[in-house]
């Protein structure tokens, strides 16, 4: 099957790359091509021809979106667009990943995957709503995957900033009021490429581990893992005022896919090698 990944060189596409790497797959990122210039897509994807198109590409910086927000807009909303436009016209396969933050974070008891996302809080959700919905409206061939509190070996993460804080401090303070689900960036490409092998239907998947945590609850358990005696205080949200509002309840509830393994298995994984 011939495969292009997009966005090969952020945290989520070196596992892609290396996970697909039997199929010996194109990897692109931000030099090879502009998923927000519709020409430049539709021109490289009609040369090409793939079979498989796999979108790690995104803007991810969530609080300078609140100031970039066109360029948020580009890459997250109308770049989806665009991929599904000319994925659609090969008739290639289109797999996107989006992010909890699409949902305004009000619901307690977590978001199914035919939950219907509405009123984002933040701008980087609005954007990646509108890819969302950019990808269903323009192609049918499509897996659009759900994740939540991404982390990894190859990329900035909530695991390495607390490791960091915890070598120059004896004390940290980490908010306790936000929940969700942390998702290893090596289970989530793992798990896409289960869903092609497997032909799972096309449509919405919430990929993430198993278990849903506080940041405090998460904090706490990298440093029982690692033994690292910092002290760790649970605060509000309000003590660290960002640009954007982050979601109170986070939490992707998988109701397709045999569950991954808890996100504390993970983490103990990750931390160990």
């Amino acid at each position: 099957m011939k495969t292009i990944i997009i966005g090969a060189k952020g945290m989520l596409g070196k596992e892609l790359a290396k996970i697909f790497q039997d199929w010996n797959p194109i990897c692109w990122d931000q030099a090879e091509i502009d998923i927000a210039d519709r020409e430049d897509v539709n021109e490289k994807i009609s040369e090409t021809k793939p079979d498989l198109v796999v979108n790690a590409a995104a803007y991810t910086n969530v609080d300078g979106a609140e100031t970039n927000r066109d360029l948020a807009m580009k890459v997250n909303g109308y770049g989806v667009g665009n991929l599904a436009e000319a994925c659609k016209k090969c008739n290639a396969i289109l797999i996107h990943y989006s992010t909890d933050y699409v949902f305004n974070g009000k619901k307690q008891e977590g978001y199914k995957e035919d939950d219907q996302p509405k009123n984002p809080i933040n701008v980087y959700g609005k954007s990646k709503l509108l890819g969302e919905k950019l990808l269903q409206k323009n192609t049918g061939k499509f897996y659009l995957i759900r994740l939540s509190w991404l982390f990894g070996k190859f990329g900035k993460n909530f695991v390495e900033t607390m490791l960091t804080l915890a070598q120059k401090n004896e004390i940290i303070k980490v908010v306790n009021d936000q929940r969700g689900k942390p998702t290893f960036a090596f289970d989530l490409a793992k798990k896409t490429r289960n869903l092609v092998e497997e032909k799972f239907p096309f449509g919405i998947y919430h990929i993430t581990n198993e278990g849903d945590c506080s940041w405090y609850e998460f904090a706490c358990e990298i440093f029982k893992i690692t033994g690292n005696k910092v002290e760790i205080i649970p605060v509000e949200s309000k003590e660290f005022p960002t640009a954007a509002k982050r979601p109170a309840w986070s939490i992707l509830v998988n109701t397709k896919l045999p569950p991954n393994r808890s996100w504390q298995e993970a983490l103990e994984e990750y931390l160990k090698n």
